[in-house]
């Protein structure tokens, strides 16, 4: 046997070992092969709470059914025999209990075509084995959450997902708003969600008034200036952090990833021609993770093991953290639902920084919707999905939202206007990681392992060369396996 081999060998049974301390950890592996999430990760995406809000049902303001009709106009004529889409996933897209209101692209969604999305509940956990139980049933459900970044490839190769390409015509004006973000998940010539938009995966929260208090620049400040980079960031840091005065550098359960993702390459990428491929080698990637063992030896990240291992998002409304790498959604709803505590006037937000000497790369979320097996409503999923795009590019329809949003969550107009702009450099520059859904193994050993296993260890203390030696062969030939059978599986939709 030779060396890579053995590696190889070590990975899963190491992986093994790894799955079952998960399941003990009171989590599950996902049903279509996928891995499952932690506990944190469930904290991170879950969009319910203990706290129960009024659902806000209020629907559109005087002037605004204009408004809503001239966006409209922009969609195509259709007749949906079928009115009702089918949704599985472990949030509703109605008016839920975050209190959040109705979306624009639900408004125009029923209004145009007399559609309605049928949630399939499901929670975080078991999503997985929710879509095998009902894609396998012949149940019909029509989308999955597209977002999800444990969805491809592997979703496709289990057969959970199908190609796009038959429905939704990718060539026309409407889709071509989100040419990039269709690229991301392309395999083989062929598209597997039906994006809806490019917006960013991780920002970077920060309390106004902590900044202040401390003397520190502006983050927004320094971005708009050009200034905010991995120097500036680190140097804010090292400024702020006293541990012994009770004063706590980065916290965010994703920050590694979100880190690793601003230098621009991920560790499991795409060829040109649709092909997996591993960049655990490249110069590129061993930078980002040399920028991150930096700041570990500084004492500039949060130890959650002092704190029983989770995040303490309480502490940036105390003024006892600098900095939260979270996504957007942590200022979704009301404020009293907000795991963070800052108060809404003194919420800033800034982009996840880059080195100084490259272009501002972003993790990018690829927003949308996967299309099932054996949809029952195809052709509505499709219709669903662009009235979901002409709602993010029309003015005033992005105005609706804007209103909604500030009604949600009391967020000003100038961190509304910032989160469009810190999505703008997303969509500019995406990058996106497929390592998480290559395969349970590969992600175990690259994104979503523990704090001391693949890209998440140097953050941690681990010197990414002795890394990158243990596991990145391994990882290669794995990418290459599920590439294969990618591609093998792609083959049956010709």
């Amino acid at each position: 046997m030779n060396n890579t081999k053995k590696i190889l060998t070590g990975v899963l049974a190491l992986s093994m070992t790894a799955s079952l301390a998960a399941c003990n950890d009171g989590t599950s592996s996902d049903g279509n092969g996928g891995g499952g999430a932690d506990a944190t990760t469930t904290q991170e995406t879950t969009t319910t709470t203990a706290l129960t809000v009024a659902v806000n049902e209020e629907g559109l303001k005087e002037g605004e059914d204009t408004v809503l009709e001239n966006a409209m106009s922009q969609l195509r004529d259709a007749e949906l025999e079928n009115k009702t889409v089918k949704w599985l996933a472990h949030y509703d897209l109605n008016p839920s209990t975050n209190g959040a209101s109705k979306s624009v692209a639900l408004e125009m969604f029923e209004t145009k075509y007399g559609g309605n999305i049928e949630w399939i509940p499901t929670d975080w956990n078991g999503r997985y084995d929710a879509l095998s139980t009902n894609v396998l049933g012949g149940v019909g459900v029509d989308i999955f959450p597209g977002d999800d970044v444990f969805n491809f490839p592997k979703g496709i190769i289990s057969g959970m997902f199908q190609p796009i390409d038959s429905y939704a015509d990718i060539n026309s004006a409407i889709w071509q708003n989100v040419s990039a973000g269709m690229n991301a998940y392309s395999f083989g010539g062929k598209h597997f969600n039906l994006v809806t938009s490019v917006t960013a995966e991780e920002i970077v929260l920060y309390n106004k008034a902590t900044i202040e208090a401390n003397g520190l620049d502006d983050p927004w400040e320094l971005f708009q200036e050009g200034n905010w980079n991995w120097d500036t960031f680190k140097s804010m840091l090292q400024e702020f952090v006293d541990e012994d005065n009770d004063q706590y550098g980065i916290d965010g359960y994703w920050s590694e990833n979100a880190l690793l993702l601003s230098a621009g390459v991920p560790a499991v990428g795409t060829t040109a021609d649709g092909h997996l491929i591993s960049n655990l080698k490249d110069a590129t990637l061993e930078k980002a993770m040399n920028f991150q063992y930096d700041l570990f030896n500084a004492g500039l990240v949060f130890n959650r093991e002092q704190f029983n291992w989770t995040e303490q998002p309480a502490m940036m409304g105390d003024g006892r953290q600098l900095f939260y790498i979270i996504g957007p959604y942590a200022l979704d709803g009301a404020p009293e639902t907000w795991t963070h505590k800052i108060d809404p006037e003194n919420v800033g937000v800034v982009p996840v920084p880059s080195p100084a000497d490259s272009d501002p790369y972003q993790a990018a979320k690829i927003n949308g919707f996967a299309l099932c097996k054996g949809a029952a409503n195809p052709e509505g999923a499709v219709l669903f999905a662009e009235c979901n795009i002409i709602g993010g590019i029309d003015e005033g329809a992005i105005a609706i939202s804007d209103r909604k949003k500030k009604d949600d969550s009391q967020l000003s107009d100038e961190i509304i206007a910032n989160l469009k702009e810190i999505d703008e450099l997303a969509k500019q520059h995406p990058v996106v990681d497929l390592a998480s859904g290559a395969s349970t193994d590969i992600a175990s050993y690259t994104t979503q392992g523990g704090d001391e296993i693949g890209t998440r260890a140097a953050l941690h203390g681990t010197d990414w060369a002795s890394n990158r030696e243990s596991i990145a062969d391994a990882i290669e030939m794995l990418v290459n396996d599920v590439d294969a059978n990618l591609q093998g599986k792609i083959a049956e939709f010709e």
